[in-house]
């Protein structure tokens, strides 16, 4: 056995000097709201680290940066909006003339009944009228990683007068709408007479009341949910068949029905659809849903589980046609039945593995009312298991959020009075238990009210909707809606989690890494344990994951050394720059007017010296602190160079073995004496040039190519004035008449267009993909950044 690196005994000594009690941090800034927060639950945490939060105008997003150029302690947060439609939805339900019609018959019946009713129905009157307008947002659901054209996350919103999209940040700055779905929807009803199949006895006419009740109530979205992502296969013209990545959003209706919609990926509108079937649950009053995905011995099997509002809950099966080893329930299976009129208002589905039994399985929590329902979900050669049984004397109110941890299982519940409670799974030899322990966040904010939190993908964050609690016995006046953040991890669980991590990108652990960035930030150098166990790491595997995440905490180090700017480095200076006239060209000058301007110039600091109060004892110990200051600093800036040749060193070392890897790429897939979009000979020279760098993987490579090559070069050129492009930097390219070229980090071609695309963090540039580009190049050019892991816009 090796001996245990010296940071997880670290991680484990803290943690049981602290009994394993959770201590909550605040993190600052605390984000304000324009409009205060809608919607059952409000705050959504998504695999690439932006928070949705649902208000009464928009989606506010909040997207967490771990940025390397800031030397600030606070979290960089970057902050988008999605608008709520200025037009109401209209569900579609007949012929615009004859709805109209009926609109207006049932307004003036003589039968109360149906008159209040259709008034009151804000699904049958989303404009409102003498009412308040139903505008704002019900509900928001992020997708799984890669699922738009960057290989982000998209995001499904659902207003409260029932329209439901899908958006895409694909410009950085602003959020696009893909599509309408409860207009495509609406339009396929429409076309079917509003019957699920051929064989459903025909429906009845528009004119009559539960008729038009029954066509809003089928296409009236409550909640929507998205699938992880799942492998179709794809049938080419040549009858070859491909794998292509899909992905499923399930949208639950208020009479009970499910849709089922099928995306090909990458996402990019109406003709990225694949199908669209409908589920009948038989579930009356529905409440909310959440996918069931087991995975076992390379065998897949998928489930939707529905709650009700008048409290039942139970899988239900999904036949997902041409999904790549994918299996499904025969029949519906009953998780809880009482129909005890607790509402279910929120159910989360986390993958476990059973330390006792070795296999996988499924923990599914709701939250009905002020308890915890459970149900641990075991698949064996008799069939699937179900332990349930519910967690109580958590709250003393309705449980109004939850999240869940799906790393480790740990969910987290609070009520509207700002207690978090955190629930942790531990497994027994019969089913599992609770250990739970309270978060106190008026210990952390003050007096706040609770409406929603979210936790991060990595668990090392918790995100809260608050507002002004009671002070003194009284409400406040006004409420003003944050988003504030706690720590839930220490810096040293999170250091341990990076290095032990199986995923191995930075990105998708911004919340870890920026836990870390604050530590260093604040202590102005990396600890010694994290440096052994890392130096540790890089020697004994050559992932240059490990290398990255060295070239972060080397970048982060060198900014705590910074000096702060005085002031904030866009605003402008009021200090005018002051020259003498004679200084000036083409100005004549005499020796009376530099004397007149030597003496008002003396004159002047003789006055400014006078107002500031300096005597001789000020300017000696200022002079003593000018000295000692100038000493100090030398050795600061000896310091910041030793920094600065370390990340010099650790960038070379990736972008060595990001070119191996270009390289490798292009001896696979090309042919001989093939010219190519990148510059292979002058990457095979580069590597070449350094007489230190001696790796024989490296010259091994570099020699089949340009045996292949068969003395071609193939040089780039300037497009202005058509010189050789020589490959001396892996940065840019300048030809013999000094034009200059960035290169892209992930061909290293030059790019020679007004237009290309930046990294997340602004590290490098990649050039846009080309028609022209065969599919292994393209592949290239969505691969991350090579110094960060962050995407490319």
């Amino acid at each position: 056995e090796q001996p245990p690196l010296g940071l997880e005994v670290a991680a484990e000594e803290a943690a049981a000097s602290a009994g394993f009690r959770l201590t909550a941090v605040r993190r600052e800034p605390a984000v304000r709201l324009q409009h205060g927060a809608s919607g059952l639950e409000p705050l959504a945490w998504s695999e690439d680290h932006r928070v949705s939060v649902s208000t009464a105008r928009s989606i506010a997003v909040l997207e967490q940066l771990s940025d390397v150029h800031s030397g600030g302690q606070d979290m960089v947060i970057h902050r988008t909006a999605v608008p709520a439609p200025a037009a109401a939805c209209l569900l579609k339900v007949g012929p615009k003339k004859e709805v109209a019609e009926c609109k207006e018959k049932f307004a003036t019946s003589v039968d109360p009944t149906v008159s209040q009713t259709f008034m009151l129905d804000r699904v049958f009157n989303p404009e409102g009228k003498s009412l308040t307008p139903m505008r704002g947002f019900k509900y928001s659901s992020w997708s799984p990683l890669g699922c738009d054209a960057n290989g982000r996350c998209l995001l499904a919103a659902l207003t409260m007068d029932n329209r439901l999209t899908i958006h895409a940040n694909l410009n950085r700055l602003q959020w696009v709408q893909l599509v309408d779905l409860t207009e495509l929807y609406g339009e396929r009803l429409f076309e079917a007479g509003y019957k699920l199949c051929k064989a459903d006895s025909p429906c009845g006419e528009l004119g009559d009341f539960p008729e038009f009740q029954r066509r809003h109530s089928m296409q009236a979205p409550v909640r929507m949910e998205w699938s992880g992502i799942c492998t179709t296969q794809q049938v080419k013209h040549n009858n070859e068949c491909r794998d292509v990545g899909s992905v499923l959003l399930a949208v639950l209706f208020e009479n009970g029905n499910i849709a089922v919609w099928q995306f090909q990926l990458p996402f990019l509108g109406k003709e990225s659809i694949t199908s669209c079937n409908t589920i009948e649950s038989g579930i009356s009053s529905p409440s909310v849903l959440t996918w069931w995905e087991y995975e076992h011995s390379n065998r897949k099997m998928s489930g939707l589980i529905v709650g009700s509002a008048y409290g039942p809950v139970k899988i239900l099966p999904v036949n997902l046609k041409a999904v790549k080893g994918y299996f499904t329930l025969r029949q519906p299976v009953v998780l809880w039945q009482e129909m005890d009129q607790l509402p279910v208002h929120s159910i989360k589905c986390i993958p476990l593995y059973h330390p006792y039994l070795k296999c996988s399985c499924n923990l599914v929590v709701a939250a009905r009312g002020p308890y915890v329902f459970w149900c641990l979900l075991l698949i064996s050669k008799a069939g699937l298991n179900v332990h349930n049984s519910h967690v109580t004397g958590l709250h003393s109110l309705p449980i109004v959020s939850m999240t869940a941890d799906k790393q480790n299982g740990t969910v987290y519940t609070c009520s509207s009075d700002g207690k978090v409670r955190q629930l942790i799974p531990i497994f027994t030899d019969v089913a599992l238990k609770f250990e739970h322990q309270l978060i106190k966040l008026s210990e952390v904010f003050g007096s706040v009210r609770t409406h929603g939190i979210a936790v991060s993908p990595c668990g090392a964050y918790l995100a809260v909707i608050t507002t002004e609690g009671m002070a003194n016995g009284l409400h406040p006046v006004n409420k003003n809606y944050q988003v504030q953040f706690v720590t839930l991890k220490t810096f040293e669980e999170a250091a341990a989690q990076l290095l032990e991590s199986s995923v191995q990108n930075l990105f998708r652990q911004v919340d870890l890494t920026d836990l870390v960035r604050w530590k260093i930030l604040k202590d102005k150098h990396i600890p010694q344990f994290l440096q052994e166990a890392l130096d540790k790491k890089i020697e004994s595997c050559g992932s240059t994951y490990f290398w990255r995440f060295k070239l972060f905490l080397l970048r982060i180090l060198y900014q705590s050394m910074q000096k702060a700017p005085s002031e904030a480095t866009w605003r402008p200076s009021h200090e005018d720059a002051k020259i003498l006239i004679s200084d000036s060209p083409g100005m004549g000058s005499t020796e009376d007017d530099q004397e007149e301007g030597t003496s008002k110039q003396a004159s002047k600091q003789s006055l400014c010296d006078t107002g500031k109060g300096v005597d001789l004892d000020d300017t000696a110990e200022d002079s003593l602190h000018q000295s000692s200051d100038t000493g100090s600093r030398e050795p600061m800036e000896e310091k910041l160079l030793e920094i600065q040749s370390q990340i010099e060193a650790v960038e070379m070392h990736l972008t060595r073995e990001h070119m191996k890897r270009v390289l490798g790429e292009v001896y696979l897939h090309t042919w001989i004496t093939e010219n190519t979009s990148i510059p292979t000979r002058g990457v095979c020279d580069f590597l070449m040039s350094d007489d230190g760098y001696d790796d024989r993987t490296a010259r091994v490579l570099i020699g089949h190519i340009l045996k292949k090559m068969n003395k071609q070069t193939f040089p780039e050129h300037c497009s202005l004035c058509k010189e050789i492009l020589p490959f001396t930097d892996r940065k840019q390219a300048v030809c013999s008449n000094g034009h200059i070229w960035l290169r892209c980090f992930l061909t290293y071609q030059s790019c020679q267009s007004l237009v290309y695309r930046r990294c997340l963090l602004h590290d490098s540039i990649a050039r846009h993909p080309t028609p022209e580009d065969p599919e292994w190049i393209k592949r290239l050019l969505q691969g991350p950044c090579t110094f960060c892991d962050s995407p490319v816009f």
